[in-house]
């Protein structure tokens, strides 16, 4: 990667973020509609966001997203924006409402997680409780296949190693459609949930963990970014080393918790600051779809 062209900053604006964790979590369609503009004017390049209801599927969940999305695309047309996959027990549940958007607006990017872990919040006693987080093989091929057959650039969560494994697998095999970027989740302290620390996931936002990851990544030779759920990026080592590294920055509402109430704005800005710090400038919408290679 090189280590002196532009940064890729994504915002994540919402996830099941809630207000009471954050009451700059924009929620509604026009919040949304709103934040996604203003992320955009503050450098954001690449901007992702769940719905209102994240039990919505097919047809009511399409509608929900282009809400929001229909007036940012026709004010910015070059968005480079996503959705996320649905609840639902198949795999039409789960992704069927790409197709749908598509089909109405523009779509570069789509969605693959491409492994399963534990993911939850302490209870009482500060022991984990929660849910697996499932997606399996054939879960992983259909999303794949929906990201070649409509033509998305596939945004790969890594959440645990074992997620880049499989990746590994799928580069190796010459079957990773274009556009890929991994994105590294580290778990901070706080969790995937935000509900308080002592139950988090994955590898922690160190120099240690940035390398291991490192060191599977490059067998994949994809573009890749940091995040930090349930911690603050910008606070952490695995930021400033993964700008001089080449690498790209994730941030917003979806992963962040800590002792402060940013916007999503104030975390762009943040990471823009960050990115010029080191000597990179950030990427417009544009330069990253080049940077990415999207379909």
């Amino acid at each position: 990667m090189s280590t002196d062209g532009p940064v890729v900053v994504e915002v994540a604006l919402n996830g099941v973020s809630s207000k009471r964790r954050n009451p700059n979590v924009p929620r509604e369609p026009a919040e949304i509609t709103e934040d996604a503009l203003a992320c955009l004017a503050a450098g954001a390049a690449i901007v992702h966001a769940h719905n209102r209801d994240f039990t919505l599927t097919g047809a009511a969940a399409a509608e929900d997203y282009l809400a929001a999305w229909v007036p940012v695309l026709r004010e910015r047309p070059d968005t480079l924006w996503y959705p996320t996959t649905a609840g639902g027990a198949t795999d039409e549940d789960r992704l069927g409402h790409f197709a749908l958007i598509a089909d109405e607006v523009p779509l570069r990017i789509g969605v693959v997680d491409p492994g399963s872990t534990n993911l939850g919040w302490p209870d009482g006693a500060g022991l984990p409780q929660g849910f697996v987080y499932q997606n399996d093989y054939d879960h992983i091929r259909a999303a794949v296949e929906l990201c070649r057959t409509r033509g998305l650039g596939p945004s790969l969560a890594i959440y645990e190693p074992g997620f880049l494994r499989t990746t590994i697998s799928w580069t190796g095999a010459g079957r990773m459609p274009r556009g890929a970027m991994v994105k590294l989740y580290f778990g901070g302290p706080y969790g995937a949930f935000g509900r308080g620390p002592g139950c988090s996931f994955g590898l922690p936002p160190t120099a240690a963990a940035l390398d291991a990851y490192l060191e599977l990544v490059a067998e994949t030779g994809l573009p890749w970014s940091v995040s930090v759920w349930g911690g603050d990026l910008v606070h952490t080592p695995v930021a400033r080393l993964a700008v001089e590294r080449g690498g790209h920055l994730h941030v917003g509402l979806e992963e962040h918790s800590g002792d402060r109430t940013p916007t999503n704005v104030d975390l762009v800005r943040e990471a823009v600051a960050l990115a010029e710090d080191c000597g990179r400038r950030v990427a417009t919408s544009a330069e990253a779809a080049e940077l990415l290679d999207l379909p």
